[in-house]
């Protein structure tokens, strides 16, 4: 499921500032080997700079052929596996492009190594990553399904989303997201015992859904279930810890069960 553990997937990412390589320098013979940042970076630095106070949506809109510049420079130049190999270097600023270009490119082939960056010691790597994700995960199916999947979130009215999520599943039966935007669609009708086994079969797709564990979790508070949510909201904590708003619902909850 969605929500605060989400975000619409018709955003973009959101790029680092610029960062400029000016003091890069040959090293003297004495010296080890040139480390020159890969051209990934180069592509990365050209993205517009987004200010702390900016109106995050008027700069969304006006990122976009930015973005697309940078997805077409990506994929004509790496390949998944290499992006993937990336996120594993010591240097941040290339950590950073490398989990924002696996956003625009990647398949749920990268989706374990993403989910690795939630983890990151840089908070912006982090933030790429969760973003990433949700990116990978609208990606899961055949094109054709994932084109379904996305026209059906933005578009589609109450009765037809369903229908068609409906349609979705019983044709790509792996396809953890459609299960996932079922299970909101079950939410929001108070049906949430059918919320939680749709977000049970996602996490069964897909064990790094934190989105679906949090959202299991609001619905078993709906159910009158604490001992399961609280369960479910540390699922989603331990898959995703920037998911900072859940430390204090998960101490509520201990609270009152220890106080039973």
């Amino acid at each position: 499921m969605a929500g605060n553990e989400g975000r619409p997937a018709n955003l973009p990412l959101l790029p680092h500032p610029p960062v400029s390589y000016t003091g890069f320098r040959f090293p003297l013979a004495t010296e080890g080997p040139v480390l020159l940042p890969p051209l990934l970076v180069e592509f990365f630095d050209r993205l517009p700079e987004i200010h702390p106070g900016d109106d995050e949506d008027l700069w969304a809109a006006g990122v976009q052929d930015a973005m697309r510049e940078f997805r077409t420079a990506v994929r004509e130049r790496y390949t998944e596996g290499t992006l993937g190999r990336l996120l594993r270097t010591g240097e941040v600023r290339v950590r950073r492009a490398a989990v924002l270009a696996l956003g625009l490119v990647g398949t749920m082939q990268s989706n374990p190594a993403v989910a690795a960056m939630l983890r990151d010691d840089d908070p912006l790597v982090q933030r790429f990553a969760s973003d990433a994700l949700w990116e990978i995960w609208f990606r899961g199916g055949t094109p054709d399904q994932n084109w379904s999947l996305q026209k059906v979130v933005r578009h589609a009215d109450a009765n037809t989303a369903r229908s068609v999520l409906d349609d979705l599943i019983s044709r790509a039966p792996e396809f953890a997201e459609a299960y996932n935007q079922r299970a909101i669609w079950f939410f929001k009708r108070g049906e949430y015992p059918r919320a939680v086994a749709d977000c049970e079969t996602t996490l069964r797709l897909n064990p790094f859904h934190f989105g679906a564990a949090a959202g299991m979790g609001q619905c078993f508070l709906k159910l009158k279930k604490p001992r399961n949510a609280l369960r479910a909201f540390r699922q989603a904590l331990e898959i995703n810890p920037t998911l900072d708003h859940l430390n204090d619902t998960i101490r509520t909850l201990k609270e009152a069960l220890d106080s039973e």
